[in-house]
Parts: structure tokens; sequence; C-alpha cells
């Protein structure tokens, strides 16, 4: 556990021997999840390189709508790649005072924004087509969107790291949550949505001509991407400003770990360093204050606390 001690009125005491320690608080699976992101994106590229050159080839818009389409994604996912590998470099750089540890969280709050534009720009393109309805070449579109789907989903598959089905719910961001690789499984799995939705419309628009249920299913997948963006925007957003969620008991169980025999925590700050690590903030009242080591001990047993920073004040007693 990396942590400083303070006594009040004192100078700091480190818990390393040397006097110094790192502030390396990036997630458990950091270059894991670089590795899958690099991946996914080669993939994507690979799949729109080759959806443009046949879309070309062959006169086919649907081809080459579906392409460009997915560079956007790749862009999107470069973001991801780019903060893990920016974040890991700069990792024991002592000009950032906490690590590098929230640079996920703001490329993840910048490819949410981006989600949202998406699903606005889905939204506003399927109101268009509701309004003036287009030509559809239904069995080739239907290929192209099948062919899509496949790769979205191996895509989803490879991101996924168990916390990304929770789109948008407040709780789970404080549990090692990695918003950045949250928001790279967001943008697979928007672009695997729109195919599931595109196919379903492509079928049923064959089948009985509803060539208005297309656009309609479009609208309705961009409230759903944009619900997703909004839910990462709060998570990522509440990192980035210092702010914890109502349901996170990690001040209470530092309070509850502190006060057990006479100590009173006057002030306490507690917040997100990076995926699974917090800092802390402690300031301890007692007539006999321990040593500031004693109470790291007593807190040793909360995994995510990484850095704490203890002050301790002995209560003045009148003659």
């Amino acid at each position: 556990m990396h942590d400083h001690a303070h006594n009040h009125g004192s100078s700091a005491v480190d818990a390393t021997q040397d006097g110094t320690h790192d502030h390396v608080f990036l997630g458990a699976q950091h270059d894991r999840n670089a590795r899958r992101t690099w991946a996914v994106i080669a993939t994507t590229a690979t799949m729109m390189v080759v959806e443009v050159a046949a879309g070309t080839y062959y006169g086919s818009m649907a081809l080459l709508a579906d392409g460009w389409h997915m560079s956007t994604h790749a862009a999107a996912l470069m973001i991801t790649a780019l903060s893990y590998r920016y974040a890991k470099r700069h990792a024991r750089n002592s000009r950032f005072t906490f690590g590098t540890g929230k640079v996920g969280d703001l490329a993840g709050f910048g490819s949410a924004v981006v989600l949202g534009i998406v699903a606005l720009l889905i939204g506003w393109e399927s109101l268009v087509r509701l309004a003036n309805p287009v030509d559809i070449n239904f069995g080739q579109a239907t290929v192209v969107a099948i062919i899509g789907l496949i790769v979205n989903l191996g895509c989803a598959a490879l991101l996924h790291d168990g916390h990304g089905h929770h789109h948008g719910h407040a709780h789970d961001h404080h549990h090692g949550t990695d918003n950045n690789l949250r928001a790279a499984y967001l943008h697979v799995l928007a672009d695997a949505l729109t195919s599931v939705l595109a196919i379903v419309a492509l079928l049923a628009g064959r089948a009985y001509d509803w060539v208005w249920l297309d656009p309609i299913i479009g609208i309705v997948g961009a409230l759903v991407i944009a619900r997703w963006s909004w839910g990462l925007v709060a998570d990522a957003g509440a990192v980035l400003v210092d702010y914890l969620p109502e349901d996170e008991d990690l001040p209470a169980r530092i309070r509850e770990a502190i006060e057990n025999e006479g100590e009173q925590v006057t002030d306490l700050h507690v917040w997100q360093l990076g995926p699974g690590h917090h800092g802390a903030i402690i300031a301890v009242r007692a007539k006999a204050p321990r040593q500031p080591s004693e109470y790291r001990e007593r807190l040793a047993h909360l995994a995510e606390l990484s850095h704490v920073t203890i002050e301790t004040e002995a209560v003045s007693v009148k003659s």
C-alpha cells in the first residue's frame, strides 16, 4: 500500500525506507486491456478497408456507407488505445501529482461524447429518411449488416471485462471498472446494436415492404446509444471531479477501522485515483493519538485504499 503519514505540525513520514514512493494507480488489467483494444482496432480497420474497397468495386452504397461508419468507431477506439499508452508512459512522471490513473476516465469521457454525437447523427439521418424514404437494396444491405454484426460481436467479446454490461449504472464504477475500456466496449456494442436493428428492419421491410420501419428502428437505436453515452459521461465525469457515488461505503469503512479506541475522525477526504485505486486524507483527534503507522495498519485490509495521508491531533485537556 502506497501511503503517507503526517503528524500534526510535523513533516511527512513515508512508507518506504528511502523516503520515496511511486504513484502508479493504473488498473490491474491495464496492459491486457490495451492489447485487446489494439486488436479490435486492427480488426475494425481491416473490415473497414474491405468494405470500402468492395463497395467501390461493386458500386454498393450499402457497403461504402457501413465501411465509412466503421471508420468513425475505429477513430474513437484510437482515443482508448492512445490513452492507455500515454497513461503507462507517464505513470511515474512526478508532474502528475497523483499519477495517471484518471487519464482513462478522461478518455472515456471524451469517447462518451463522441458516442453521443454518433447517436445524434443516427437519429437525424433516421428522421430525414422517415420524411424522405429512399430505395433500399434489402438483400445486399442485409448481408452487410450480418457481416458487421459478426465482426462487432467478436470485438465486444474481446473487450468485455465483466463490467461493460452495466450501461450507465452509477453503482459499478467504484469497483475497479475501467471507464476507458468501457467506452471502447460501448462503441463496439453500439455498432452491433445498429446491425441487429438493421437486420430486423431489413427482413421486415423485405417481407412486408415496410420501408418506414428502417428509420423508425434507427431512432430507437439512437435513443439506446444516447442512454449508454449519458451513463458513461456521468460515471467518468464523477471520477474526474472526485465525486463518490452515494452507495460507496469506503468512507464508512475507514471511519469504522479508525474510530475504535476513543479516536475521532474530524476530517476525511476519499477519491478515486484510478481503476481499483482510492486515495484518502484522514484527520484523527484523540486524547493520546497513536503513531500514524498504527492507523495505517488498521486500514491495511482495505485493498482499494492505495494512497493514505494521516494527520493526528491531541485533544487538549484543561487543568
